[in-house]
């Protein structure tokens, strides 16, 4: 990962060593690197500046809703695609202008639905026809015009983790090629919407460039069509996904996406949308933990840890690999052991690792579970009332503890115990 090197035996995020750092804040804790996330967001908007496009990056807020990440990347000129009030308030807070915010997902409220007009967003990205109705009906009230795409599924099959897939016939989202037009008439001809544009997201931690292609020639062809019926369509929302990598993926490079955005798409001469999250992030965050013992079973060897999936759920949750490799640099002449890097917690699932050859480890020793930027503190929970892990950013030989270790009495108040107990 760029910006995490070994400097005099120890690893560096930017120019902080992490040995003293743990001492100063205590694992577990999420670090991040200022430089790796403008780094990201520099190479994703230069490859599609190099083709020529019309554009704005929306970063998507789920990957990491940190105020600190979301104003990073609104300073450098960010909109944000958002899934809820809290992100839309999240984003809107850490500067984020409203007439870069999109509002997508399946199941958005009438209480969301009004507060992002009142806020003047950029659109809404409509997934159903109840939504249109209901969106109407909310405008209507507020004597308001709501803008809005509609998000188009084009049974595209990812070809990445069935979970995190969002573009085939049978998942959840959008609606279905076959009755798209019928979706844009309907927009067109209710009193409170005005159809902007098309969107389209088939899914997360996409490793090929083709299903992209097949997708964007869909959403093309679409446009087209819709334009030579008459519905003034002026831009493409093409959502996010591109992968990352964790293990031995080899995704396509923001400049080879770029390229096949211009293949398809480049003919319309139209703005587009891009919503990149995992890829901004993911690679600029770490999750620090110490070796509480290092305990040999029957027939394997564990190393556990004080981080556990309360912190970290993505290799519970989705099997995911994740690089874990030593705060003290390796000594080159020991062999590594295989382990089991397992958490506190009591369920067999709390594993970072199986058979994962490490140099040899011991009780005291420090760790960083690397590529955690995306999906791991906006993750978490307090699962076996366990406090979550601080967040702490780095810039330079600076840093700041952007989110603090809350305390157990500030956990437990969270409970109202009712008058009657």
């Amino acid at each position: 990962m760029a910006n995490f090197d070994y400097k005099g035996g120890v690893l560096h995020a930017e120019d902080v060593p992490l040995d003293r750092l743990a001492a100063e804040v205590c694992t577990p804790f999420y670090l991040y690197s200022s430089a790796a996330l403008e780094a990201a967001y520099r190479g994703f908007e230069s490859a599609l500046a190099a083709e020529k496009l019309d554009f704005q990056i929306c970063y998507a807020v789920k990957a990491n809703p940190h105020q600190a990440i979301i104003s990073t990347f609104a300073g450098l000129g960010a909109g944000a695609d958002v899934v809820s009030l809290g992100e839309l308030r999240r984003a809107l807070a850490a500067g984020i202008p409203p007439q870069k915010i999109v509002f997508a997902g399946v199941g958005k409220t009438e209480t969301e639905m009004a507060a992002a007009l009142d806020s003047g967003i950029l659109q809404f990205n409509v997934e159903s026809f109840p939504e249109l109705e209901t969106l109407d009906r909310v405008a209507g009230k507020k004597g308001a015009v709501a803008p809005v795409a509609i998000r188009i599924n084009p049974d595209v099959d990812a070809r990445t983790h069935a979970k995190i897939t969002t573009g085939k016939a049978e998942n959840k989202f959008g609606i279905d090629l076959a009755h798209a037009r019928e979706a844009f008439a309907k927009a067109a001809a209710l009193p409170h919407l005005e159809p902007k544009g098309i969107a389209v997201h088939i899914g997360s931690q996409l490793t090929e460039i083709a299903p992209y292609e097949d997708a964007f020639a869909k959403v093309a062809e679409l446009f087209e069509a819709l334009r030579g019926e008459g519905i003034a369509l002026q831009r493409i929302d093409l959502g996010g996904g591109l992968g990352v990598t964790y293990r031995d993926e080899t995704p396509p490079e923001p400049a080879v996406y770029a390229a096949a955005v211009r293949r398809t798409l480049g003919r319309l001469g139209v703005p587009l949308i891009f919503e990149p999250g995992r890829l901004l992030v993911a690679e600029a965050g770490i999750l620090v933990t110490r070796v509480l013992y290092a305990k040999q079973g029957a027939t394997r060897r564990f190393l556990v840890v004080d981080a556990a999936m309360n912190d970290l759920i993505r290799p519970t949750l989705y099997d995911a690999w994740h690089d874990i490799v030593p705060i003290a640099e390796p000594d080159g002449t020991l062999s590594p052991q295989s382990v089991d890097i397992v958490g506190p917690i009591c369920e067999t699932g709390d594993t970072f690792a199986r058979d994962r050859a490490l140099p040899p480890a011991a009780s005291g020793d420090l760790l960083a579970i690397c590529s955690t930027g995306a999906y791991g503190a906006t993750m978490a929970s307090t699962y076996n009332s366990r406090v979550p892990a601080p967040e702490v950013m780095v810039r330079g030989a600076d840093h700041a503890v952007i989110k603090p270790r809350i305390d157990y009495d500030a956990l437990i108040g969270q409970d109202v115990v009712p008058g009657w107990l």
